[in-house]
C-alpha cells in the first residue's frame, strides 16, 4: 500500500489515507454518497489556511527538502524567470508592455553635441593652419588657382555667382531668418506648445554669434585678399573667415530647421532640407569662383555654421521632447487597444483614469 503524506508532513497509511488529505483545510472532504445537512449548500462554513505555492506531492522518499519532499518545486529553478523580465522602457521608467513610450532625447543630444564639438574642433584648426602659414596654406593656393582659371573661362557665370554671394548679405539673410522664425512661434504657439518659443530664440542667438566670431577671428588673423601676400590699404580686417558664407549658412539653416518640422509630407520635408544645403554651398562656392574669398576662408565659416546650426537643432529637440506625442481623440468603434493603453497610461502616472 502506498505511502501518503498530509500537508503538514504527517504520515497517512491504510485506508484512512484518502479522507486524511486536506490539502490545506481543516475539515474533511465533503462525500458525494452522503453528503452531511451542514455540506449540501455551497455556503457553508469553511475555514481556508495558508496553501503553499508548490504542489503536493503523494509519494515521498523523505523529508529533508530533497526529492521526497511533500512541496516538489522547493528548491527548483523556475520555469518562467520572471526575475529575469523588465517592465520598464528605456527612457520611461514604470511603463510595462504593450504601452508605448516616448523615445529619450539623449541620442540625438549625444549627436548634435558630437557635431558642435567637431565644427568648433575644426575651425580651430582651420584658423590656426592660416594663421601660422600651414601646410593647408599651399592647399588653398592650389584650389585658388582651379577656381579663377574655371572662372575665367566660364565669363558668363560671374552674374550667377554674384547673385549667390549676395544671399550673404545681412540685408538678405536676416530678414529670412525673421519670417521663419516668425512662422515657427506662431504654430507653436497655436499648437499649445510648452516651450514653442525655445528655436526661435536659438536661431537669433546663433545669428548674434556670426558678426562677433567673425570680427573678431579676422582682426586676429588679418589675412590678405584672395591671390594677395598683404593686406591692401583700404584698412579692411582680413578675409578669414568669410562673413557672407557664415552669414547665409546660418540663416538658410537655421530657416530649414523651423520649418521643416510643421511640414507634413515626408518627400516634401527632405527636398527643403536638401535644397537648404545646396544652395548653402552654392553661397560658399560662388564667393570663391568670383575671387571674393579663399577656399579655406569658405570652408573654415562652414564649420563654425555647422556648430552654430547642431545648437539650434538641439533646441528643437528639447522643444519637440517637451510638447511630447500628438494627442489622438481615437473614433467611435476604434479597437480596445488604444482604449487600453490609455487607461494604463493614467495608472503609471499616478492620475485617474
Amino acid at each position: 500500500m502506498k505511502n501518503v503524506w498530509g500537508p503538514d508532513g504527517g504520515r497517512v497509511s491504510g485506508r484512512l489515507a484518502a479522507p486524511a488529505v486536506t490539502y490545506g483545510f481543516t475539515g474533511t472532504p465533503r462525500s458525494r454518497s452522503a453528503p452531511s445537512e451542514s455540506a449540501t449548500s455551497d455556503n457553508g462554513p469553511v475555514i481556508p489556511h495558508h496553501r503553499h505555492g508548490s504542489a503536493l506531492a503523494h509519494e515521498t522518499a523523505g523529508s529533508d527538502g530533497g526529492p521526497g519532499t511533500p512541496r516538489r518545486s522547493v528548491g527548483r529553478s523556475s520555469h518562467t524567470p520572471r526575475d529575469e523580465r523588465c517592465g520598464d522602457r528605456h527612457g520611461r521608467p514604470g511603463t510595462v508592455p504593450p504601452v508605448p513610450g516616448r523615445r529619450s532625447a539623449v541620442p540625438a543630444l549625444s549627436g548634435l553635441g558630437a557635431v558642435f564639438a567637431a565644427g568648433v574642433a575644426l575651425f580651430v584648426v582651420l584658423t590656426r593652419q592660416v594663421s601660422r602659414n600651414g601646410p593647408l596654406v599651399d592647399r588653398d593656393w592650389s584650389v585658388l588657382g582651379w577656381f579663377q582659371r574655371a572662372s575665367a573661362a566660364h565669363p558668363a557665370l560671374l552674374g550667377t555667382a554674384q547673385a549667390l554671394s549676395d544671399l550673404g548679405n545681412v540685408q538678405v539673410a536676416v530678414p529670412l531668418l525673421l519670417a521663419a522664425a516668425l512662422f515657427a512661434a506662431l504654430r507653436g504657439r497655436a499648437g499649445g506648445r510648452p516651450l514653442w518659443w525655445l528655436p526661435p530664440l536659438a536661431a537669433a542667438a546663433a545669428m548674434a554669434v556670426v558678426p562677433l566670431v567673425v570680427g573678431g577671428v579676422k582682426s586676429a588673423v588679418a589675412r590678405p585678399a584672395p591671390g594677395k601676400v598683404h593686406l591692401g590699404p583700404n584698412g579692411y580686417a582680413g578675409f578669414f573667415p568669410s562673413g557672407h558664407t557664415a552669414t547665409s549658412a546660418v540663416a538658410i539653416g537655421a530657416a530649414a530647421l523651423l520649418v521643416l518640422p510643421f511640414v507634413r509630407h515626408t518627400a516634401l520635408r527632405r527636398s527643403l532640407g536638401a535644397a537648404a544645403v545646396l544652395l548653402a554651398a552654392a553661397v560658399g562656392a560662388a564667393l570663391v569662383w568670383h575671387g571674393y574669398h579663399w577656399p579655406l576662408d569658405v570652408l573654415a565659416s562652414w564649420c563654425l555654421a555647422g556648430a552654430l546650426l547642431s545648437a539650434v537643432a538641439a533646441a528643437g529637440v528639447l522643444e519637440r521632447r517637451a510638447a511630447g506625442p500628438r494627442s489622438r481623440t481615437p473614433a467611435a468603434g476604434a479597437g480596445s487597444a488604444v482604449g487600453g493603453e490609455a487607461e494604463v497610461d493614467t495608472a503609471v502616472e499616478g492620475r485617474p483614469a
